[in-house]
């Protein structure tokens, strides 16, 4: 076999024969090493990276299983982590509320989105997002901003954007890329997980020209946190709960609904009501950016039926957790 034909796919990326011998090579003389840092060392040797720079080592990891299942290699025996249990958020003076703010937007004065990135304030505002929003807080993992909504006398409510849910049939259609493109060009989607106006804020059109502040700022401030650009933007809206009024009132376009399905998960199965999928486009020609082609790959090879695909790991149907939209009329 020529050793720059590919064997395998991972997330997007080929493995060629030359690179799995090469980390069969690494495996056996590193074998002291611990999972996590056998898996950033190849990582390295690979140059697999994240959009930001960083190593892309839970992919690796996930490729490395999936090659000991073959029988390819063996994995140094993984160390049982005791697991930590999670602290309650105990509910201060902090976050108690307010006055009303009530109102015309114009009198608010300029609306300010701050990034809380402060031990202070990441702790306030997960504070105020457990007090306040339907779904709770839960931690965000991957790439995220935290935002606090701001006039000039008062706090308004809190923002979040994270990764994007990593498969949906309605929005992948609207994009129209293919399972590896979507793979490898996910990170350049976000998604506004949370979007919180306090409930004692009762302010016509301030939902809607907040979305607007955001499409105008997220950009910039990704690439300043995490090393590049997103170039959609995507939410989900539970019907049941809200219209979406203000999202559309942002220009957001509504894709469909989900299925309700939830993740696939081997022997697990999780149901939840259909949700509204709204999308944004921070860059016009956005589709340049998402469909761009990939190199040679299981479903581009002539004998693709040969190949080993691990991108499966990375399957699923639905988000796990739906997103709150504040309804509010659009005028």
């Amino acid at each position: 076999m020529d050793l720059k034909t590919p064997v395998a796919t991972c997330c997007g990326r080929a493995i060629t024969q030359e690179e799995l011998l090469q980390i069969k090579e690494t495996v056996t003389l590193f074998g002291n090493l611990s999972r996590k840092e056998l898996t950033h060392t190849i990582c390295e040797h690979l140059d697999w990276r994240t959009p930001s720079g960083t190593n892309k080592w839970d992919a690796c990891l996930k490729m490395l299983i999936g090659f000991e299942k073959q029988g390819h290699l063996t994995l140094p025996a993984k160390k049982e982590q005791p697991r930590r249990q999670k602290a309650e958020l105990a509910f201060t003076a902090a976050t108690t509320p307010r006055k009303p703010v009530t109102g015309n937007l114009s009198a608010l004065g300029t609306i300010l989105l701050d990034r809380a990135e402060s031990p202070a304030g990441i702790k306030l505002w997960n504070e105020y997002t457990a007090r306040y929003h339907y779904l709770g807080y839960k931690k965000p993992f991957g790439y995220h901003i935290r935002y606090f909504i701001r006039s000039r006398d008062n706090l308004l409510g809190c923002m979040l954007f994270s990764g994007a849910a990593k498969a949906i049939s309605a929005r992948d259609q609207w994009i129209g890329w293919t399972p590896s493109q979507r793979i490898a060009r996910l990170p350049w989607i976000i998604n506004n997980s949370r979007f919180l106006i306090f409930p004692w804020v009762a302010v016509k059109n301030l939902a809607s020209h907040i979305l607007g502040k955001a499409a105008r700022c997220i950009a910039r401030d990704w690439q300043e946190k995490w090393g590049y650009a997103p170039v959609l933007m995507e939410t989900f809206v539970d019907p049941e709960r809200y219209c979406g009024t203000s999202y559309l009132a942002a220009n957001w376009t509504y894709l469909g609904l989900t299925t309700g399905k939830g993740l696939v998960r081997k022997g697990k199965h999780y149901q939840t009501s259909p949700k509204k999928i709204l999308a944004y486009p921070i860059e016009k020609n956005f589709r340049t950016t998402l469909c761009l082609p990939i190199e040679e790959t299981a479903e581009h090879n002539n004998d693709s039926s040969r190949l080993l695909s691990f991108d499966s790991i990375y399957k699923a149907t639905e988000p796990r957790e739906e997103k709150q939209c504040k309804k509010q009329s659009a005028g």
